[in-house]
């Protein structure tokens, strides 16, 4: 049957590995980033609150028993501290780490007091500045309970030289951003030698726990107070009650420090005081470093035991969230070559069915192409210079050259044949217009098919090559599909309908003058009907390309795409080898760092889940 202090030890580690993985104060790690920093905040932690020099970095010292926070006059704790304390079994050499230096083991703690000033000089310099940004420690000792503490910069009520006016608040905003969450506990540091109703620390617990539910306060320097005083009253809280109980601490002299006197003698020193003390002695058992720090690993235990089930609940919301987001990142790549091709061809098929969605309505962007049908083509067709070239002028000037030094007999046919062909090549502009407006609505939908594939989104090589392959292909298309409706005009030059020109001297002979015959060849009646005849002709062709190079045009480029659109391709990445498919499959750095943590932290949460869900403990 495990034991509470197993589930406090899980509740350090989650909080370790949640800091390590950027979960502590923010992150912008995806879709499920909102709530992952929340699991840090929902474990409960101690933050040390006081005034400069309450001795609040002495008592840290006392509970962790060793000697390792930098020391000096005036603001010494620049930065907060987060520090996490980690029971070990008995025998195993006590050690430090930094967050910063994960890799390194510090068992030297003089060496983790300068790492501590060296660390803090590095955002603030050798100045009385102060940064929020925490630097992270952990202790592993068999001599430590578990806890997670925080020291926060000492609250003031002056600037000193070296320091911006604003000092006061940034401090107090400082503290306040981390004694404010439900989940912390304010260890409320406060001198016995100072009247505690001008206590910073007490002040500011007041100010964001009124009901007291989360203070303990922490009475320092009572060996220092004057002779016939005694804190009597605020330590049996009568003078400003909590709901927890006043500790009382004797810290380590600054002569003490001085020689080197070690915590361990110095907590001995402490007892004796409180156990001969004739002001104490009947509470010596509540008091001291030792007992504070039995007194915060039981409260937190029955503060996990309530909130347990909100932080599985919280911890089970995490693993959902990741879990889609790694769904929609995807998984990893296969290493293997055969896995990769297979990978690649399977996203190249999502791709093309977006792209025939697109074409066939299910997604918009084919109802472009037959915008062009509809609209763009009959509209180029009606432009065309046909009055131009059937003018009174032309026809004269067309049908005159035609007949050169031999005029013609009975109608003039080689004028007829010129005017037609010259009517008919103007129909290569729509014919051709209408290849290059379908290329660029196919190049489009590529375009937005590759944008609007999710699973290529994490392969931008793969994406560009894709795009290239298409684009290659259907300028292929477009070639092809030029030569055709180029060549269905061509095929209207070279075979003109006859039983259309054969019904003209019939119709002419029903409706026309019977004198028309005799009158000369140029005149102006004449050749209005001979441009009359042709336009009639003209009109036919048109309503027959109209109808025809649309056919031509969906056959060659539209058919064609939706049929072969990556069949070059995938010849082509059929012959690639291994490394090849490994560059095709290259994703984004940020994408695969996304992922990682994501991975990581999906990693911490199960195994966190099924740690809490193990874990049993006496009611």
């Amino acid at each position: 049957m495990a034991t509470m202090e197993s589930l406090i030890s899980l509740v350090n580690r989650i909080q370790r590995a949640c800091t390590i993985l950027g979960d502590y104060g923010g992150d912008s790690g995806g879709a499920a980033a909102a709530s992952l920093p929340t699991l840090w905040e929902s474990l409960p932690s101690v933050a040390v609150v006081g005034g400069q020099s309450s001795g609040k970095s002495s008592v840290l010292e006392s509970i962790v028993g060793r000697d390792f926070l930098p020391r000096g006059s005036g603001i010494v704790t620049r930065r907060p501290l987060v520090l996490q304390l980690h029971k070990t079994e008995p025998g195993i050499t006590e050690y430090a780490e930094f967050l910063h230096k994960q890799r390194e083991r510090f068992t030297d703690f003089a060496k983790v007091r300068k790492e501590i000033q060296e660390e803090t000089d590095k955002i603030t310099g050798k100045s009385k500045q102060i940064s929020p940004v925490p630097i992270h420690m952990s202790i592993y000792s068999p001599n430590v309970v578990n806890l997670t503490l925080i020291d926060l910069p000492g609250l003031t009520k002056v600037a000193v030289e070296g320091q911006p006016e604003s000092i006061v608040k940034d401090i107090e905003n400082m503290v306040r951003l981390y004694v404010e969450k439900p989940n912390c506990i304010i260890l409320a540091v406060t001198p016995a030698n100072q009247d505690i109703a001008t206590s910073d620390a007490i002040k500011l617990a007041r100010e964001v726990d009124p009901e007291g539910e989360r203070t303990f306060g922490v009475l320092t320097k009572l060996d220092l107070m004057d002779k016939g005083t005694n804190a009597q009253d605020v330590l049996e809280g009568r003078a400003y009650p909590l709901q927890h109980p006043w500790v009382g601490i004797v810290n380590r002299s600054q002569a003490d420090i001085n020689t080197k006197v070690d915590m361990i003698a110095a907590r001995q020193r402490e007892c004796k005081f409180f156990s001969t003390s004739p002001d104490y002695g009947h509470m010596a058992s509540r008091m001291g470093s030792e007992y504070l720090a039995k007194l915060l690993s039981k409260h937190l235990e029955s503060v996990i035991k309530t909130r347990i089930p909100g932080i599985t609940s919280l911890i089970n919301r995490s693993i959902d969230d990741l879990e889609s987001e790694l769904d929609h990142l995807g998984r990893p790549v296969a290493i293997d070559a055969g896995a990769q091709l297979y990978t690649i061809l399977e996203l190249c098929r999502a791709f093309d069915r977006v792209f025939k969605e697109h074409l066939d309505g299910g997604r918009p962007g084919g109802d472009r192409i037959y915008g062009v049908f509809d609209y763009q083509l009959p509209m180029a067709l009606r432009k065309l210079p046909f009055d131009r070239h059937l003018s009174l002028q032309n026809v004269r000037k067309v049908v005159s050259e035609a007949d050169g030094y031999q005029p013609h007999l009975i109608a003039p046919e080689q004028g007829y044949r010129r005017l037609i062909d010259g009517a008919l090549n103007y129909f290569r502009g729509p014919a051709e217009a209408s290849v290059d407006a379908v290329h660029f609505i196919l190049k489009e939908i590529v375009r937005r098919s590759i944008g609007e594939t999710q699973e290529l989104k994490r392969f931008p090589s793969l994406q560009a090559e894709i795009a290239s392959a298409a684009y290659d292909a259907l300028e292929r298309f477009r070639e092809d599909s030029k030569k055709t409706t180029l060549r269905l005009v061509e095929m209207e030059s070279s075979y003109l309908t006859v039983d259309f020109f054969r019904k003209l001297p019939l119709e002419a002979e029903k409706g026309g003058d019977p004198t028309l015959s005799n009158i000369d060849r140029y005149a102006e009646v004449h050749c209005r009907r001979i441009g009359s005849n042709i336009s009639s002709y003209v009109g036919m062709v048109s309503q027959t390309m109209r109808n025809s190079i649309p056919k031509a045009v969906v056959h060659c480029q539209v058919k064609e795409a939706k049929r072969s659109l990556l069949d070059h391709f995938y010849t082509q990445v059929g012959k690639k080898e291994g490394k090849q498919l490994a560059e095709l499959l290259g994703e984004d750095p940020a994408l695969m760092e996304r992922r990682q943590k994501c991975a990581r932290r999906l990693e911490l949460y199960r195994k966190a889940r099924d740690e809490i869900d193990s874990i049993s403990w006496a009611e």
